[in-house]
């Protein structure tokens, strides 16, 4: 909530988190995208939903599959849990002796008809965002939140910290003043650890080897408060303590919550699932506006009827800091992006095994990734066709 001071200034605090790729529910998101690759890498027309869910012990793996291939589900399911961390009994769930069950069928034809003729495989509504507060053109406190989870579970697989296990949550705080970030107010880095490491050295090493590498200096001071491992201990974690489920962290994949979502999540969705297709498309047409420099802040809802080629609607808001009439955005928008889904798959090349490297760690702003939607391509087309001055942006440094 936003506090006036003196001086007619907008005060305000804005909290975003995100997760380790040890994190149950994440583990749950890369074994059905690690599933939807497997099949998209030998049958690109494959249609995958599939939903995935662990606990002590077990993953059990459900959904509606179409393909003219085979995949070894149970093989790559193993493989996932390991690469996530869990590759020995130490931590309480491995991939070598839990359980694997898979229950699958096939899409249902009713819903075939439609998409086979180019329709969208759903109804439902989908956003896209961006803004020009970091580098990757995305909010400050999911970009924050994402790197931090990276650069934790990066000194855990390097041995930096031997300790650490694959478990574990980052929050950021950010304080706004007129609805800029001025400084980090609060971080929160939970890490799962070894019963024997003791909590003063999990904070040092961790404020070392973790924030000090992410979080810019200048974005804290005095008061900025940090807390690691506040509850003073977390041994016991990932499917152990707590079941994962696939889709239970769509604001984590997405904008930290700082921008609207539609409700479908991502993983486990081949792309003639709108709910996938159209926020990565939302994405791309957003990312690109605001790098024209159209715009400092643009938000696209896009919506579909299940069977029907194009939107039902689109819609563009860019809360008043526009650099042209909205008018003349949405012209530009219809002329230069193809939101039908064909068009979108096509546009941005999603018939590829591509997704499971998004399963962790947001789905947008990924400079360290090369993911279609992430791309500026036609940002010089905009800002020339609407008479502006292209957004200049610094290259992020934590990537």
């Amino acid at each position: 909530m936003g506090v006036r001071d003196q001086v007619s200034r907008v005060t305000s605090l804005f909290t975003s988190e995100s997760v380790t790729e040890g994190h149950p529910d994440k583990i749950a998101d890369q074994i059905s995208d690690a599933i939807l690759d497997a099949i998209m890498e030998k049958d690109p027309l494959g249609r995958v939903a599939c939903e995935t869910a662990v606990t002590t012990g077990l993953a059990f793996v459900i959904g509606e599959i179409t393909t003219d291939t085979y995949v070894e589900m149970r093989d790559i399911i193993r493989d996932t849990i390991e690469e996530a961390g869990y590759g020995k009994p130490g931590w309480g769930f491995d991939a070598e002796t839990c359980g694997v069950i898979v229950s699958i069928q096939r899409q249902s034809p009713d819903i075939a008809q439609g998409v086979d003729t180019g329709g969208a495989g759903d109804q439902g509504m989908m956003f896209g965002f961006a803004c020009d507060e970091t580098p990757e053109l995305m909010p400050m406190p999911i970009q924050l939140a994402h790197q931090l989870a990276r650069q934790l579970a990066r000194v855990r697989k390097d041995g930096t910290v031997p300790y650490l296990g694959p478990d574990g949550k980052t929050q950021v705080t950010v304080q706004y003043v007129d609805g800029r970030p001025r400084r980090i107010d609060t971080v929160v880095l939970s890490a799962q650890h070894t019963a024997e490491a003791e909590l003063e050295r999990i904070r040092d090493d961790l404020r070392e080897t973790v924030l000090d590498v992410v979080v810019p200096a200048q974005m804290l001071d005095r008061e900025s408060i940090i807390h690691v491992n506040p509850t003073g201990r977390f041994v016991l974690g990932g499917p152990r303590a707590d079941a994962g489920v696939t889709g239970r962290k769509i604001i984590v994949d997405s904008y930290g919550g700082y921008a609207r979502h539609g409700g479908g999540c991502f993983s486990g969705k081949d792309p003639s699932k709108v709910d996938r297709s159209g926020a990565y498309a939302a994405r791309y047409v957003a990312k690109n506006i605001v790098a024209a420099g159209l715009a400092s802040k643009c938000e696209i809802q896009v919506a579909y009827a299940i069977g029907v080629r194009k939107p039902v609607s689109v819609l563009i808001d860019c809360f008043g800091t526009e650099k042209v009439a909205v008018s003349v955005i949405e012209k530009l928008v219809n002329e230069h992006f193809d939101l039908s889904p064909l068009g979108i798959i096509r546009e941005l090349d999603l018939r590829r095994p591509i997704f499971k490297q998004t399963a962790v760690y947001g789905h947008f702003g990924r400079s360290d990734l090369d993911l279609p939607w992430e791309r500026t391509d036609k940002a010089d087309l905009l800002a020339s066709e609407a008479g502006v001055q292209r957004l200049k942006v610094v290259e992020s440094q934590n990537g």
